[in-house]
């Protein structure tokens, strides 16, 4: 008979005891994560630019949840990682997209994004790894996509982008395996939240993105978490190197 109280269950998934840093933790995926996290007993600092969203969170959830106003693009954040005396989880979340034609992307839009999805991912996660190489343990979670596996049109940049992460996640995973620090990415295929919402009351773009989705629905940012969640503890303890696509099956057609 199955036990949903299960203590080996419950062991696989506990954080209790683990400090876990999330960027971007204002909003939408990354707000989902660090509640996610904080539930399964980790000590979370939240990250974002926005005081006001990160205020919420620290009331609603006390001293499971610190908060750090920061841009992850300026040194200061980086400065604060590396003042940490321990740091189990990272999960790499923030970036941005501006979807445009290929023709018609300008070295703004290209500097941006690679600023945000490549070069702030790369430097937030080697000051996570320093900590994590020296304590011989962690688990770096990058937020890629769905596009870090395929092409689209329009989205040139942000797909290049997430390949990038790919890339870096399976190379980081070789890397620091000798020192038992884990570097997996989830790859999340067109997710709900307060920045998608607006997108999907278009009915012409919604049906287009669900005839893709073999599952037929538009993901959630649960989803995403939970994913995160596996990755960050004890039961994805022999995996590393991999992307787990929470795409509804989008990248299997």
């Amino acid at each position: 008979m199955s036990n949903s109280n299960s203590p080996i269950i419950s062991k696989m998934f506990s954080l209790t005891g683990k400090i876990a840093l999330v960027t971007g933790a204002g909003k939408g995926i990354g707000r989902a994560c660090a509640i996610l996290l904080a539930e399964a007993g980790a000590s979370v600092i939240a990250v974002s630019r926005t005081d006001s969203d990160l205020h919420e969170l620290h009331q609603l959830y006390g001293d499971s949840i610190k908060i750090w106003t920061l841009d992850i693009t300026n040194d200061e954040f980086l400065k604060r990682i590396a003042s940490l005396e321990r740091l189990d989880i990272l999960v790499n979340n923030v970036g941005t997209n501006k979807p445009e034609p290929f023709v018609d992307v300008t070295e703004q839009t290209l500097d941006l994004m690679l600023t945000f999805n490549v070069r702030s991912a790369f430097l937030t996660a080697q000051a996570a790894a320093k900590i994590m190489t020296k304590q011989a343990s962690g688990s770096i979670i990058h937020m890629s996509s769905q596009m870090g596996h395929i092409g689209a049109a329009n989205r040139t940049v942000y797909c290049m982008t997430k390949h990038a992460i790919e890339g870096l996640t399976k190379a980081m995973a070789v890397e620091l395996a000798v020192h038992n620090v884990r570097v997996n990415s989830v790859a999340p295929t067109f997710i709900e939240t307060p920045l998608t919402l607006p997108m999907f009351e278009d009915e012409t773009f919604r049906s287009e993105v669900l005839t893709k989705i073999p599952l037929n629905r538009i993901g959630k940012v649960e989803d995403v978490a939970a994913a995160v969640l596996y990755l960050a503890s004890p039961a994805s303890n022999m995996v590393t190197g991999h992307s787990l696509r929470v795409d509804g099956g989008w990248t299997a057609i």
